[in-house]
């Protein structure tokens, strides 16, 4: 079975090269032309990925993103004409998964495409194949990560975590007392494909610290050290 994707832009003329190029490649696309029909859409059909203009008529493309997010786990690949360190973090805050600036390649746009869906396809063999693995544990004092229901509880109270702030504490967890750089949690949590900088490692960071820290401002769990990056206490 095809692969659907949702491409939600506002442009006639790029939303028809978009959807060219993405049926070519092996795609089933389907359009919207407004933040309204793509919430629409995107409820009936279910997509493997949405590609979501950030400034779509009708609705801002934010609220859009939020909405999406909120309802269902859908990869969102963002697309704007802004290159701003604070759209960046709006659109990742909002729940997008990638962000691209426009004008891109179509051969770059392409390969982010590729690596959400196969981001997709992996996270959808693991839910799978829960049913026959037992359930992996790490405990942390009063902090425990339940990576098999990708669940996180503080204090027996589950926390409501993004699915890149999982996937960041998970790696920090796996990794604990050792100093990581913002580049190789970058590279090991976003992948090398992303294009984001340091900027949304500090960004996740900070919602982690205020979801599992007793005092955010002064952190004891994932501590800053200066010029290297950050150290998971534990």
């Amino acid at each position: 079975m095809l692969e659907t994707i949702l491409v939600v832009e506002d442009e006639p003329a790029l939303l028809e090269t978009l959807a060219y190029n993405l049926t070519c490649s092996g795609y089933q696309v389907f359009t919207a032309t407004n933040g309204q029909s793509a919430i629409h859409k995107a409820r009936q059909m279910n997509p493997d990925l949405i590609v979501l203009d950030i400034m779509p008529s009708v609705m801002d493309g934010f609220d859009v993103c939020r909405i999406l997010r909120q309802e269902m786990k859908i990869p969102i690949l963002v697309l704007t004409t802004y290159d701003d360190a604070n759209d960046r973090a709006a659109g990742l805050e909002m729940g997008a998964d990638d962000y691209l600036t426009k004008p891109f390649s179509m051969r770059e746009f392409l390969a982010r495409v590729k690596a959400q869906l196969r981001r997709a396809r992996f996270m959808r063999e693991e839910i799978n194949t829960e049913a026959v693995l037992p359930r992996e544990m790490i405990r942390l004092d009063n902090l425990v990560l339940d990576l098999t229901r990708r669940e996180v509880f503080l204090d027996d109270q589950p926390l409501a975590l993004k699915p890149k702030e999982f996937d960041l504490l998970f790696f920090l967890a796996r990794h604990t007392c050792q100093v990581l750089s913002r580049e190789r949690l970058l590279e090991k949590v976003w992948g090398w494909e992303f294009s984001g900088g340091s900027r949304t490692v500090d960004v996740h960071i900070r919602w982690l610290r205020e979801k599992i820290e007793a005092n955010p401002a002064e952190p004891i769990r994932i501590v800053t050290v200066r010029g290297a990056g950050y150290r998971f206490e534990g």
